[in-house]
């Protein structure tokens, strides 16, 4: 093959190469890149104060991109508390209040910790998106009444404790989150103890 002549353009030459493959995401993956960098994103900065950009840069996408999958911040930020949620469901399980839920609630934290703090911290101060907090609010406290109820007597402390204990446990693991996780194989002991001692305030007076 001769060489190219002095001032003679090489662009054939590179036209000749071949392409690197560029792998394509399918469209539900791409979705989960998204969530997940705004996820991080909002973790960040607050649901106020993170931009389309900030999300794009975070997943290492444009603008356009973002658009192609969700038509606003507002249904970005929607999608991201809905698939905290879904987790979070998945990991409880079962309605029952006992010390497994709280394994399950660490366990779902650990896995998640900035979508749990959004859905539990951050996404209470939006009141764009604070319906879904409070049904979920009010589901926990349904739930907390129901099995409580085995144990405290009817009354005005049986509706304290089923108020008190579900957003405490819930404040309990991201302050545990907060703390760096420490004694990981501990932490769901420790935070019963703490529970138990609310039930027991509860009992009635000897």
């Amino acid at each position: 093959m001769s060489k190219p002549e002095a001032g003679e353009s090489h662009h054939g030459a590179v036209e000749a190469m071949p392409a690197q493959p560029v792998r394509r995401m399918r469209r539900a993956e791409r979705r989960e890149q998204i969530l997940d960098a705004a996820t991080r994103a909002f973790a960040r900065a607050g649901y106020a104060a993170t931009g389309l950009d900030d999300i794009a840069a975070e997943a290492e996408l444009t603008r356009a991109m973002l658009y192609r999958h969700f038509e606003s911040k507002a249904d970005l930020y929607r999608a991201v508390l809905d698939r905290a949620c879904t987790r979070l469901a998945e990991a409880t399980g079962a309605d029952d209040f006992d010390e497994s839920a709280i394994s399950a609630l660490l366990r779902a934290a650990t896995a998640d910790p900035d979508g749990f703090r959004l859905l539990f911290r951050y996404a209470a101060r939006e009141p764009d998106f604070r319906d879904l907090i409070d049904s979920i609010t009010a589901a926990s406290r349904e739930v907390g009444r129901r099995n409580l109820a085995r144990v405290i007597p009817e009354g005005p402390w049986l509706d304290w404790a089923a108020s008190l204990i579900p957003g405490f446990t819930l404040e309990a693991v991201i302050a545990w989150l907060d703390a760096g996780r420490p004694d990981p194989d501990q932490a769901a002991d420790r935070i019963a103890a703490a529970v138990h001692g609310v039930m027991a305030a509860a009992q009635p007076a000897p």
